[in-house]
């Protein structure tokens, strides 16, 4: 339901000065991939980089989030597409403060990372694809989720039992099954001095 009778307030420091303060560009680095691809792995490898350069960054992981703020949702479809619309919420408040965001979610479906993206300025979103075939996914399977989910004991599972759209052009392509955890970073941070985000 829609809330009414609400204005939206302008701030007096803008998303520009925080921005300028913290001598970066924010920008939203926004993980999807298969379950046990490596997308928390990876997202925390480019974070401490990023920290080791003075960087101001937030990671918000799939599974941390469901703790909290998304613990009332399951995985349906429709919990999976509202899980992503207040993430994204979450996400543009963060990028508002000036910060560099990293989410790490499976995100399967493309319109709902579109949805994210809509709600940035042009050239803030960066989708990284982490791109691990699902065999390597399966063999690695680091919580047990697919052996569950081919026994049948987990519904809705991305990979087995629920579809995963591939992202058909990532600003940022990752096969960590081809790379080191800190290599697949290393790309990444590359990326971001290249585009301008930070120095």
């Amino acid at each position: 339901m829609k809330t009414e009778n609400t204005v939206w307030h302008d701030q007096q420091v803008s998303k520009a000065q925080r921005a300028q303060l913290k001598k970066q560009k924010p920008c939203l680095l926004w993980y999807t991939g298969l379950s046990g691809s490596g997308k928390s792995t990876v997202a925390n490898a480019v974070d401490a980089l990023l920290f080791e350069r003075g960087c101001h960054t937030y990671l918000l992981d799939g599974d941390n989030v469901r703790h909290g703020l998304n613990g009332d949702l399951g995985f349906s479809d429709t919990d999976r597409i509202e899980n992503i619309r207040r993430i994204s919420e979450v996400a543009k408040l963060f990028i508002d403060s000036g910060m560099i965001v990293s989410t790490a979610f499976i995100s399967p479906f493309a319109s709902d990372r579109q949805m994210a993206a809509d709600k940035l300025a042009q050239g803030e979103f960066i989708e990284v694809y982490i791109d691990t075939p699902i065999a390597v996914c399966e063999q690695r399977d680091p919580k047990g989720l697919y052996k569950m989910a081919r026994a049948g004991e987990i519904k809705d599972f991305t990979g087995i039992s629920s579809g995963y759209d591939v992202p058909q052009a990532p600003q940022i392509h990752i096969k960590t099954d081809e790379k080191s955890i800190r290599a697949c970073a290393e790309q990444i941070v590359d990326y971001l001095v290249a585009q301008g985000f930070i120095q």
